[in-house]
């Protein structure tokens, strides 16, 4: 029995950057990705492993060496204008925040099930691992270019961040292409609300 369901929502590939090896965190555009196992090929997160780092102090301690399931940075282009807005700043660049992609028209992309994919038309396939969590990092950025709006990036991004994926199959990306989303079959655990506190 399939664990994973094929569904009618899309996401149009209308960004895509690649954060150059040795850089910060900007992301530079670029036409096509090229996906490999490890990532995108010339990505500063691409690789199998990576050193963990504070999203996951309270289980290795940070520069543990760890499988790398947050090789590419996935966003909204939607959630991206509703983070403008709540800063008060006409437009946030892809960039700024170091995405690797940016879709249009998949509703409420930073909240997508863990171990969802997001399929391509050639089959390259991206496993959703889970929210990543708005940080100052793109606020220092934003500074640099809208001096004074820098701070409000972590508390306007909040929900509204983005996935962290990884490449379950290899394959190219293209501006324009349309990825598929399929999701898995199980229920939300129903202890959920209690685990978390």
């Amino acid at each position: 029995m399939p664990a994973l369901t094929p569904t009618q929502f899309r996401g149009e590939v209308v960004f895509l950057g690649r954060v150059p090896v040795g850089g910060g965190l900007a992301s530079e555009p670029v036409p096509s990705l090229d996906l490999a196992f490890g990532g995108a090929v010339g990505e500063a997160h691409s690789g199998l492993t990576r050193p963990s780092c504070s999203r996951v102090a309270q289980q290795h301690p940070k520069g543990t060496e760890i499988a790398n399931v947050r090789q590419l940075s996935v966003l909204s282009e939607e959630e991206l204008a509703e983070t403008a807005f709540a800063m008060r700043i006409s437009q946030l660049a892809p960039e700024w925040v170091g995405a690797s992609v940016v879709l249009r028209g998949l509703p409420d992309l930073t909240h997508l099930p863990p171990s969802s994919r997001l399929q391509g038309p050639d089959g390259a396939t991206l496993v959703v691992d889970m929210e990543n969590q708005a940080c100052v990092l793109p606020g220092r950025v934003i500074e640099g270019i809208h001096p004074g709006t820098g701070a409000r990036y972590k508390p306007a991004a909040q929900g509204r961040r983005g996935v962290t994926v990884w490449v379950e199959r290899p394959g190219q990306l293209r501006l324009g292409q349309i990825l598929r989303l399929h999701v898995p079959g199980q229920r939300p655990w129903a202890h959920l609300a209690d685990a978390r506190g």
